[in-house]
């Protein structure tokens, strides 16, 4: 299957309760839910004990706020790159969200990249 396939309403009705379920998770430090949206090839490449500690501890993460405004979203390949305006509850400022998603080897839909900037 192929993520692209689909129109931009139909990816928006996929990524963002995925992007809502990660912010979330930032919040709480849960670094084992936060990863079961997290396609296996990205997470093989990981050592989870280290993740979960520089996870737990990082201030941007924790701190993340609910509220966030969908930009966009660029198409390559078989996976889609979803653009969030975020926010901090404790830092000033706009950050940039950025989530990777499209199918894995199961058919699931799944982050395959994720960041703030």
């Amino acid at each position: 299957m192929n993520i692209n396939d689909k129109s931009e309403d139909e990816i928006k009705d996929l990524a963002l309760p995925i992007w809502e379920a990660q912010l979330k998770y930032s919040r709480e430090g849960d670094y084992d839910s936060f990863a079961s949206n997290i396609a296996d090839e990205m997470l093989a490449t990981v050592n989870r004990e280290i993740a979960a500690k520089q996870f737990s501890e990082d201030k941007l993460t924790r701190s993340l706020s609910p509220e966030y405004e969908f930009l966009g979203l660029l198409r390559k390949g078989d996976q889609v790159t979803c653009l969030f305006r975020t926010f901090s509850t404790e830092k000033e400022g706009e950050y940039l969200g950025r989530m990777v998603i499209g199918y894995d080897g199961n058919d699931d839909i799944k982050i395959f990249a994720s960041s703030i900037f």
